[in-house]
C-alpha cells in the first residue's frame, strides 16, 4: 500500500490555479492512496515579485500564476499572499469526506516562515483545527527583502544560495515549536540551473546535517517530498543524526499529480531503515 500524501494542495491554496480538493479525492482514491492531507498555503510575509516575472504578466505563453502575481503585488513590486479562507476550507474538508468515505482526509496547512509569525501562526492553528502542520521556507534575504529563493538563481551563486537557504531552514526549525513536520528540505533543487552541473548533496553535508540535527532533536518529522526526489544519501543522513520519523508528500497543486513518485520514495525511506507505522497516517519510524 502507498504511503499517505500528507502535502496536497487545493483551490484554497493561493497558488494552487489548477487545484480543484473534490477532484483530488477522487484522483487519490484512484491511484490506491488510503489517506490524504491538504496541506493549503499560509504565507504571511511579503515577498519579492521579480522584475521579470512582473515585465511578462498578461503576456503568452502564460507562466504558471504570474498574472495573479502581479495582481496581487504592490507598487514596489511586493506579493502579498492572500490569506488562507479557514471557513471555506474546513466547510470543503468535511463535504469531500462526505462525497469520498473510504479515503482518510486529514485538514492541514503549510505555514511558510512559521519562526517570523508566531502569534499569527498560533491562532491560524487553534482555529483551523488542523490534523497535519508542515513548516517550510520558500524565502531568503536578498539586499534587504525576501526573494523566493529559486528566483536568485542567476543573481546568486548556486552554491552560496543553498547555504543561504539552509542557514533559514535552520533558524526555523530552532525558532518555531508549532509545526510537525519540515518540508521539502530542498526546494531550491527546483531550480537549480542546469550549467551549474549536476546537484551534488557531499558539497553541503555539513549544513544539510546541522538542520537534519536540529530536527531530530525536537522529535520532528522530515519530509520526503517528491516534487524532486530527495536524494537518498540525505534519507540516510537523517537517520545517522537521530532522525524519528518521515512523511512523504507529492506537493500536488493539481488532482493529476497526487499520490506521484510515492511508490519511488517509500522504497528510498525502506532502503534507509524506515518503516510505515500500524496505520497509513501514522509516519514511517525507524525500523
Amino acid at each position: 500500500m502507498l504511503p499517505a500524501d500528507d502535502h496536497v494542495h487545493s483551490e484554497w491554496s493561493w497558488d494552487a490555479v489548477a487545484g480543484d480538493m473534490d477532484a483530488t479525492c477522487a484522483r487519490a482514491v484512484e491511484v490506491g492512496l488510503a489517506a490524504v492531507s491538504f496541506t493549503e498555503h499560509v504565507d504571511l510575509g511579503r515577498w519579492v515579485v521579480p522584475p521579470e516575472l512582473l515585465a511578462h504578466a498578461g503576456r503568452e505563453p502564460r507562466i504558471g500564476i504570474i498574472d495573479d502575481m502581479a495582481s496581487w503585488a504592490d507598487e514596489d513590486g511586493t506579493l502579498v499572499p492572500p490569506a488562507l479562507d479557514v471557513d471555506g476550507y474546513v466547510a470543503c474538508i468535511e463535504r469531500c469526506r462526505d462525497r469520498h468515505p473510504g479515503l482518510r482526509i486529514r485538514a492541514g496547512a503549510e505555514v511558510g516562515e512559521p519562526h517570523l509569525f508566531v502569534d499569527e501562526v498560533r491562532r491560524l492553528a487553534t482555529r483551523g483545527g488542523f490534523d497535519v502542520v508542515l513548516g517550510s521556507q520558500h524565502t531568503v534575504p536578498f539586499e534587504g527583502r525576501a526573494w523566493p529563493v529559486d528566483s536568485l538563481f542567476g543573481r546568486v551563486d548556486p552554491h552560496e544560495l543553498i547555504r543561504t537557504y539552509l542557514a533559514e531552514v535552520l533558524r526555523l526549525v530552532e525558532g518555531s515549536d508549532d509545526f510537525a513536520v519540515l518540508a521539502h528540505i530542498d526546494y531550491p533543487l527546483r531550480r537549480w540551473p542546469v550549467d551549474a552541473g549536476p546537484f551534488d548533496p557531499a558539497g553541503f553535508e555539513d549544513e544539510l546535517r546541522t538542520v537534519l540535527r536540529a530536527l531530530a532533536r525536537s522529535g520532528r518529522a522530515l519530509e520526503l517530498n517528491t516534487r524532486v526526489p530527495l536524494v537518498p544519501a540525505v534519507v540516510g543522513w537523517w537517520r545517522e543524526e537521530g532522525g524519528p520519523a518521515l512523511t512523504f508528500g507529492s506537493d500536488a497543486h493539481s488532482p493529476d499529480k497526487v499520490g506521484q513518485g510515492l511508490a519511488e520514495a517509500s522504497a528510498v525511506a525502506e532502503a534507509a531503515g524506515f518503516a510505515p507505522g500500524p496505520t497509513p497516517v501514522d509516519p514511517w519510524r525507524r525500523a
